[in-house]
């Protein structure tokens, strides 16, 4: 379910970044198809290797992304309130993914 915002989040950076929407849609349709061919693969070895040590790296690069490449974005806006905010929903996230972590135990 973390793909569809997750692709909509990038379309968005993609057309923030000047690219044309049909451009965009389309590459953002091809990158996406590498989620699934990860996941099918992903599935295939789960059986042979301990992909439990997979999951933190993988969160961790997504932590690195929000923490170097959007937040400094978001500070370079001029509207302060709307900064607040979306620092706000940063945060609302990681606290949300911990409570899913508690509720998964």
């Amino acid at each position: 379910m973390h793909e569809i915002p997750q692709e909509l989040g990038d379309f968005g950076i993609l057309i923030h970044g000047g690219w044309k929407k049909a451009k965009a849609l389309l590459f953002n349709f091809f990158t996406g198809l590498t989620a699934v061919a990860g996941g099918i693969i992903a599935w295939l070895l789960a059986g042979n290797i301990e992909i439990v040590y997979l999951l933190p790296f993988a969160a961790g690069n997504f932590i690195y992304i929000a923490a170097s490449d959007l937040i400094p974005e978001i500070k370079n806006q001029d509207c302060a309130s709307r900064n607040v905010l979306h620092f706000l929903a940063f945060v609302f996230g990681i606290g949300f993914m911990y409570l899913l972590l508690f509720i998964e135990m």
